[in-house]
């Protein structure tokens, strides 16, 4: 049995070249709120959190681009970067998916750009990890208990 849950959508992380183009549409167009900025010269991404909805469902869309358009990681290629889902117990959820064969991306479980601790399946699986995203990056995210109980009351 699974001694974790998949509790919904954290965010979605979307890169391009310019950010400023995205942020034309997400945040112009579509009218969602820019709540904050990340820059990490190692993760190679300047990155506007923008935020749609409210409470523990807030959907955050990270709007990135790359430092330098030359260097890995390129974070706006593919353009649909990654999507970050929240989970109930994340150091469980990497236990368990490890010992069923999931690959995981280097880096272990460590701080994300929210504050909130991530951890990435890899896109790729290989001989000894024969599952992983099938091409799509995916995040996990430690959800706080506030979005634990929230999505606890909606599902019960």
């Amino acid at each position: 049995m699974k001694p974790f849950k998949v509790l919904g959508i954290q965010h979605i992380a979307i890169g391009g070249p310019d950010k400023a183009r995205l942020k034309r549409l997400w945040v112009d167009m579509l009218g969602l709120t820019v709540t904050g900025n990340y820059v990490s010269e190692r993760e190679n991404v300047d990155e506007d959190i923008t935020a749609l909805g409210s409470g523990a469902f807030q959907v955050e869309v990270d709007l990135m681009q790359p430092l330098d358009p030359g260097r890995k990681p390129a974070v706006h290629e593919p353009p649909l970067n990654h999507v970050g889902l929240w989970v109930d117990d994340l150091p469980a959820a990497v236990v368990w998916l490890t010992s069923q064969g999931v690959r995981f991306a280097p880096g272990g479980i460590r701080k994300g750009a929210a504050g909130y601790d991530i951890t990435f399946l890899h896109p790729k699986a290989n001989e000894a990890f024969p599952i992983a995203g099938e091409g799509v990056l995916i995040e996990l995210v430690q959800a706080p208990a506030e979005v634990i109980a929230a999505f606890t009351a909606t599902n019960s």
